[in-house]
């Protein structure tokens, strides 16, 4: 069950788990803020420790507020794009052929019909993408599998505006945001591993920070560098 603390004009989300330590994340893009707090905490116990943080409450989301962000795409002629890290420049050809997505070492070269808008060229660029991690994801569960011990029944892609990746344990599901599509592939790798420890411990307890030390010791530097690259524009 979850509640929520109000600090003025800052609302926080309240959850008691079985975990031994208040946990306390403001999450991007947004800043929306989780305060995950042991069983038997009393409301007005995790309301003096938020009011206690108040200040890098503030401090975190003044961070993202300030966190550069994509402008969104026209899809046009020499415009950059990202993929896996690297910027692109997009080239634009009309024809009468079917549309299509190419790579070379500098350009995304987008082939589309006379006429087409800018929307079924963002249709086709996202399509695109997705293949692209369609066909990188699976040997990344692959490779963590054994190394975690943990059984993935199935995989999601799906835009998402405040969260990389989630884990649904009970079914041995997890998912992907494709804006991921764009970040270098360690940081993909990092949060397909996050995830898959969810099957394990679906919680943000200690036992999980330890499994994902033991496992993947960089995370910490992995999810500094992630959430400090660009976010995406918000007109999705």
């Amino acid at each position: 069950m979850t509640e929520t603390i109000r600090l003025g004009d800052i609302s926080i989300e309240l959850r008691r788990k079985a975990v031994r330590n208040v946990h306390l994340s403001v999450h991007p893009p947004d800043g929306r803020v989780t305060l995950v707090a042991p069983s038997g905490t009393r409301p007005e116990v995790a309301r003096a420790y938020a009011i206690e943080k108040l200040g890098w409450i503030r401090d975190q989301q003044a961070r993202l507020q300030n966190q550069a962000r994509e402008t969104p795409r026209q899809y046009v002629e020499r415009e950059s794009h990202y993929l896996w890290g690297r910027r692109y420049l997009l080239s634009v050809e009309e024809r009468a052929a079917r549309p299509g997505v190419k790579l070379d070492h500098k350009r995304i070269m987008l082939t589309v019909r006379p006429g087409t808008n800018r929307a079924k060229r963002a249709q086709i660029i996202h399509a695109w993408q997705r293949r692209l991690l369609h066909a990188a994801v699976p040997p990344l569960i692959a490779k963590w599998e054994k190394r975690l011990g943990v059984s993935v029944t199935g995989y999601f892609l799906q835009r998402m505006k405040t969260q990389w990746g989630s884990c649904n344990a009970r079914a041995g599901h997890i998912r992907i945001n494709t804006e991921l599509v764009k970040k270098p592939k360690d940081l993909l790798e990092y949060i397909v591993v996050h995830e898959m420890l969810h099957l394990s411990e679906p919680t943000h307890s200690e036992r999980f920070i330890a499994l994902l030390s033991e496992h993947y010791p960089n995370w910490r530097e992995a999810r500094d560098e992630l959430n400090a690259l660009p976010l995406a524009a918000e007109a999705w």
